[in-house]
């Protein structure tokens, strides 16, 4: 696959409970958006594994095809490279997945921004690879004149997008991963599979059960260790997790974070390591947890209280990491335990 995307793996699929006599998992696990996918399933008739894993790839590289910034000839990069302010027809899927875009956007009064994307090449954290270097506040108030997701329109019927600014260009890597989990999921339900874990750099969704007990995924601690923070029991649900600890780079001393705030064009400082959401869409939640980690932890605390969500932050301490969480996230706790 030639696609890339930013991610951050803290995802662990955690097993348990004992067999079923009659049900029997399968797994496959493969590469895809710069990172890996895992497809869990349990069944009891006889399954085309191999037509499968085929099907599910075919699609992966559909949504590659429709929405990558790494491969020149996607329907994404040619919408990129267009200077046209007139409607540019697209996919259905990419339709909608902008159009999602846009709707937090606005819900999130600004914080995820598909349009970000200028200043986050810029940084070196776009698939241009450019040096890592801190670009200068010039080079960045340039790009800021066209960067906001009010520079750019959608409509799903029929499926366009438009440019309000010749230079306008959308970066999906925050929400493209989270479509294809969705993807993925609807796929496997229609093939009356309806329990499964599907995971793609650490975001995931599950349906049904696992031998009749709920998925288990744990949270890991922001780190190269892998050490699992939290643990947490999902049905019907999917869970997402964005923070900046694997992709940075350092100058003089200081760490530069690849999320980049729209508002500054510059990366975070504040000290919210990651933070976890789950909601029913894993394209929700992906974009929904970019979100976040812009706002930072009071900020996105709040915001997650005022409006309900399933949110657990992982905070750097002085001497160790704080953990905050919702009152609607505590139920997974306990059902994870």
């Amino acid at each position: 696959m030639k696609l890339k995307y930013l991610t951050i793996s803290i995802l662990v699929l955690i097993s348990s409970c004992t067999q079923s006599i009659n049900d029997v998992v399968h797994s496959f696990s493969g590469q895809t958006m710069g990172t890996t996918y895992s497809v869990k399933f349990t069944s009891q008739s006889p399954i085309n594994i191999v037509q499968i894993e085929n099907d599910i790839n075919t699609l992966l590289e559909r949504v590659n095809q429709q929405m990558s910034t790494y491969i020149p000839n996607s329907e994404l990069s040619l919408f990129n490279k267009s200077k046209s302010k007139d409607w540019f027809q697209v996919s259905d899927d990419l339709a909608y997945v902008i159009d999602a875009a846009q709707r937090i956007s606005q819900f999130s009064q600004g914080k995820f921004d598909i349009t970000i994307g200028p200043i986050v090449n810029l940084w070196g954290f776009g698939p241009n690879n450019k040096p890592q270097k801190v670009p200068s506040n010039k080079d960045i108030n340039k790009l800021r004149r066209f960067v906001g997701y009010r520079n750019i329109d959608v409509r799903l019927n029929p499926p366009s997008i438009k440019k309000n600014h010749p230079d306008v260009y959308c970066d999906l890597s925050a929400i493209a991963k989270g479509f294809g989990v969705d993807q993925i999921s609807e796929y496997l339900s229609s093939k009356n599979l309806n329990n499964h874990l599907v995971e793609i750099g650490g975001e995931v969704k599950a349906s049904g059960t696992k031998f009749n007990t709920n998925w288990k995924v744990g949270i890991s601690v922001p780190s190269l260790s892998g050490t699992i923070q939290e643990v947490i029991a999902i049905q019907g649900q999917s869970m997402a997790t964005s923070g900046d600890y694997w992709n940075y780079f350092e100058e003089d001393g200081i760490r530069y974070s690849h999320t980049i705030n729209p508002a500054s064009g510059k990366p975070i400082t504040h000290k919210l390591a990651s933070v976890t959401i789950v909601t029913e869409s894993c394209m929700e939640a992906d974009a929904m947890a970019t979100a976040i980690d812009v706002m930072g932890p009071e900020t996105g605390l709040e915001f997650a209280k005022k409006n309900e969500l399933k949110a657990y932050f992982i905070v750097k301490g002085e001497k160790e990491f704080e953990i905050f969480f919702t009152p609607q996230f505590e139920y997974l706790i306990s059902k994870g335990n």
